[in-house]
């Protein structure tokens, strides 16, 4: 149970003079708030032998007031301290997950939903944090407040009254045990059932297009109602278990109340103690109750947190696929690319995606790949932007394997615009301007009209402060790819790559930004994978793919006169625009 405090000891140790600070202060409010019940038990025994002076009630008025004010100052202390680190472990935990997740491969998304992802980095989260704060404080009045009013009852009080009082104790133990081994199993569980119904919600809100166009609004509504029923007896079961503690504390902490009150008034009868005292020692048996009480809160906030911090260091404990070298090598600028005998293999296929790859790249080229859907396009243009471990043969840049450069390095020169186009729920200048520092309005224009997207903006409510909405709901797919590409050509990359990213505009507008391109990125290097053969036209070396290999290669002339696979695709298409 306790083992959670061994996982945390980083944070603990980074922080320990916030916790030493609040734990001391915690103590020392327990040690002050047993002083009242000592003197209210020497009052009323001055009262019954008629020794109360008003000089003795006055100092005991003051005593009690200068009591409850030090108490309250002394709580505000412990209360900002401990509190505060626990705000203080979330965020940080909060932010090596998303430092984790900008890390990790497409392969580790494949074997993680986004609603998992979500609901480890919120609910599970907010258990841990709990544990570092609540948890704490449960644990110094579990342990010290509770032995510290043992002590005060038998030194100052009886110890046989003491002993024959807490008698129920160890039962009470026993049984919170058994309670949390099933919370802990039951928390994951209901964990795991929210993650589920998560990624659920997310997945129909993104899709709600579709499930209208299909008509399965009311069969996603029973299903997520089913998501919700499930989730709810999940957690109905641990609240089940939750509500067992309080009534068990309650009857054991009433039996010694029952024992101590009987045995107590037997001492008072044979003058073994007297009425003040068995006043004090009730008065301490009622301050006993949330200690008691602690312990099962104790028990249930460690299994909770025990289980998140397992789910959360689960999803840490994996390592990249790929990583920055130990010696990395750095170079000013991809003069040449050269692909030699590349194989590449998705994780856990058997298949290669990729055979025999050769090809070399100069900068400033234009380079085409074709071919049919599944052809290896995508992947191919995946080996650059190092998404996964480096493929079988050779990948180099300028003579040197890419694995031997920085990751940041080798993203930084290059602008990607893939074929599933994400756009933030910001405005149109937010999405076009990401990634990009201090850009002037002469650039974002110039960007506009090389992507033929200026009159689109201008026609916007608000022009470039327009909201997209979510995924840019508010824009059709063409002019979502246009604002995808030219926010890769703000940022003016040595290397970029369009993975079929035209294929929502016409082809008049597509020749339009085609043309656009070559001019503006004159001594730069663009690889375009794409349907449209007319296209690449232009394009210094052509690809084209089939089941991973290059099975023709050339300029557009060359392939032509090849009469093979682009030749018959080049005329079927010009006969369709016809």
């Amino acid at each position: 149970m306790f083992s959670i405090f061994h996982k945390l000891a980083w944070f603990f140790k980074e922080e320990w003079k916030r916790y030493v600070i609040a734990i001391s202060a915690l103590i020392a409010v327990n040690i002050i708030d047993l002083i009242p019940p000592k003197i209210i038990g020497i009052t009323i025994d001055l009262i019954q032998f008629n020794e109360l002076t008003h000089t003795r009630l006055r100092q005991i008025i003051i005593i009690f007031i200068s009591m409850i004010l030090l108490s309250y100052l002394v709580m505000f202390i412990w209360d900002i301290k401990l509190f505060s680190g626990a705000l203080i472990l979330e965020r940080k935990m909060r932010t090596r997950l998303m430092e984790h997740f900008l890390k990790m491969s497409p392969q580790f998304y494949s074997h993680h939903s986004t609603g998992d992802l979500m609901a480890r980095s919120t609910n599970d989260l907010k258990a841990i944090m709990n544990t570092s704060g609540f948890g704490i404080l449960t644990l110094v009045d579990s342990t010290v407040l509770m032995s510290f009013i043992i002590l005060m009852m038998g030194f100052s009080i009886n110890w046989y009254l003491t002993i024959v009082a807490l008698i129920p104790l160890p039962i009470m133990a026993m049984v919170i045990h058994q309670y949390g081994k099933k919370i802990h199993q039951r928390f994951t569980d209901a964990q795991h059932a929210f993650s589920e119904m998560n990624n659920y919600t997310l997945e129909s809100i993104r899709g709600v297009r579709v499930i209208r166009a299909f008509v399965q609004e009311e069969h996603d509504q029973e299903r997520f109602k089913k998501m919700t029923n499930q989730v709810f007896e999940k957690n109905k079961a641990v609240a089940e278990m939750d509500a067992l503690f309080e009534p068990t504390i309650k009857i054991l902490v009433g039996l010694s109340y029952t024992i101590g009150l009987g045995f107590g008034i037997y001492m008072v009868i044979n003058h073994q103690i007297s009425i003040g005292d068995l006043v004090t020692f009730n008065i301490y048996l009622g301050i006993l109750i949330w200690p008691m009480f602690a312990i099962g809160q104790l028990i249930n906030i460690m299994e909770r947190g025990n289980a998140s911090l397992d789910r959360v260091e689960k999803i840490l404990a994996q390592k990249p696929d790929v990583t920055d070298p130990k010696k990395p090598i750095s170079i000013s600028n991809p003069e040449v690319i050269v692909f030699d005998q590349v194989r590449f293999s998705y994780p856990k296929t058997e298949e290669c995606q990729l055979r025999d790859i050769n090809l070399t790249i100069y900068r400033g080229e234009t380079i085409g790949i074709v071919g049919k859907t599944g052809a290896g396009k995508t992947t191919l243009l995946r080996q650059l932007l190092r998404e996964y471990a480096p493929p079988a043969g050779q990948l180099t840049i300028n003579g040197v394997s890419i694995d031997q450069f920085r990751l940041n390095e080798t993203r930084a020169w290059i602008g990607y615009v893939p074929q599933e186009h994400l756009l933030f729920s910001k405005t149109v200048k937010e999405n076009l301007t990401f990634g990009c520092q201090d850009i002037s309005k002469v650039d974002v224009n110039q960007v506009l009209k090389s992507t033929s997207l200026k009159n689109d903006i201008e026609a916007l409510p608000n022009g470039l402060d327009t909201l997209v909405g979510e995924s840019g709901v508010t824009l059709s797919g063409g002019q979502k790819q246009r604002l995808s590409l030219a926010r890769a050509l703000l940022i003016d990359p040595e290397i970029l790559i369009l993975d079929d990213s035209l294929s929502a505009v016409d082809g008049e507008t597509e020749a339009n930004i085609i043309n656009n391109l070559r001019q503006e990125r004159t001594g730069k290097t663009t690889l375009i994978a794409a349907h449209r053969l007319s296209a690449l036209k232009h394009a210094d070396q052509i690809l084209v793919l089939e089941n991973g290999r290059i099975i023709e290669h050339g300029t557009h002339q060359q392939l032509i006169e090849l009469d093979g696979w682009y030749k018959e695709q080049y005329h079927i298409q010009q006969m369709e625009r016809r």
